[in-house]
């Protein structure tokens, strides 16, 4: 069985990542694995808040991200549009239009964010 970055096909990039290779925090899921360290264009961010209220600041990518609600319900600002979105939802961020999310609670709210990029790059615009 691997571990960290040790197992790789020819190429030298590896095929298979542990938890400790990407979390940041144990009781949750969260953390990132970006895309050039697998030799792909595209990025994974795993976000976890149980705060009422908790979330990333308005920001903007010079790529299109893609969200997935896993857990809770979130508010989300995409550009001039405001929503709701909950579990098994699916939210587009366009690149160059600002976005933010906030957890409405109660609980945990768990996102799993897609850039479609090979590195993680953002403007906090707040």
């Amino acid at each position: 069985m691997g571990n960290e970055l040790s197992d790789r096909v020819g190429t030298g990039v590896p095929k298979h990542l542990t938890r400790k290779d990407w979390a940041t925090k144990d009781a949750f899921w969260h953390g990132r694995v970006e895309g050039r360290d697998l030799g792909t264009e595209l990025t994974i961010l795993f976000f976890s808040t149980e705060k009422t209220g908790g979330g990333p600041p308005l920001r903007v990518h010079k790529y299109d991200e893609i969200f997935i609600i896993k857990a809770g319900r979130a508010k989300f600002t995409v550009g001039e549009d405001q929503f709701i979105a909950e579990k098994g939802d699916v939210v587009f961020g366009p690149a160059n239009i600002p976005h933010k999310f906030e957890n409405l609670g109660p609980g945990l709210l768990e996102t799993t964010d897609l850039h479609l990029s090979d590195h993680f790059e953002q403007e906090n615009l707040e």
